[in-house]
């Protein structure tokens, strides 16, 4: 019985040094893929993005009505989603499908394509950039509608800024709860139809063209 035992402990010191030497590796190349130009890209876009985003909500939700204060908060938190859905999509979809579709000329493939090639570039911009930006956005949207809220039916500020809060947070969870399984099971047709939409306004080949 000692030496059972003995041996599986040995196994057990083998099998963690064996997956410290695999992180290690793995975090090697992570270390030498780190696009550097990409992280100063997506943090000006952000950048601008929360600047542009944010000065349109603090500027037109205070003169707004309820009701289309309400409606504002409600496009960013269907945004915030709908980006969160593009970006678990991309993670899960199948390259090979859109590169058979692409292979027959059929519209957006080639956009897929490059989609799926770039999923963690286009995961970081849909679900942090997009996602994150979206969510500060109504979150301080949200301030402003408690305000409306507690001036018009004389509640109290603070519980109603609360209540509010709640309000926009868990329909932004539950949304994004909801939207992750249907990202999941239905990744290639997402990431199709996105793709679609793109392809009116981008055009990867004559892109191309021109560079040579």
């Amino acid at each position: 019985m000692f030496f059972k035992r003995k041996s599986r402990k040995e196994k057990r010191v083998t099998e963690l040094a064996n997956l410290e030497i695999q992180t290690r590796r793995k975090e090697k190349i992570k270390k030498e893929n780190v696009d550097v130009q990409w992280i100063v890209k997506i943090t000006a876009i952000a950048f601008i993005i929360s600047f542009c985003l944010s000065f349109v909500s603090e500027s037109t939700i205070p003169n707004l009505s309820l009701v289309f204060g309400i409606i504002l908060i409600l496009l960013f938190i269907l945004i915030n989603i709908l980006s969160d859905v593009i970006g678990m999509a991309v993670t899960s979809a199948d390259e090979k499908v859109f590169h058979s579709m692409n292979s027959r000329k059929v519209f957006g493939a080639n956009v897929a394509v490059k989609m799926v090639k770039s999923a963690e570039k286009v995961s970081n911009f849909c679900c942090d950039v997009i996602g994150d930006i979206c969510g500060v956005v109504s979150g301080a949207a949200s301030a402003s509608i408690a305000v409306i809220i507690s001036n018009t039916l004389q509640f109290n500020l603070f519980f109603t800024s609360l209540t509010v809060a709640a309000v926009v947070a868990s329909l932004t969870i539950g949304g994004k709860a909801i939207g992750k399984t249907f990202a999941i099971n239905k990744s290639n047709i997402i990431i199709y139809e996105s793709a679609k939409i793109i392809a009116i306004f981008y055009h990867p080949k004559q892109l191309k063209k021109k560079k040579r």
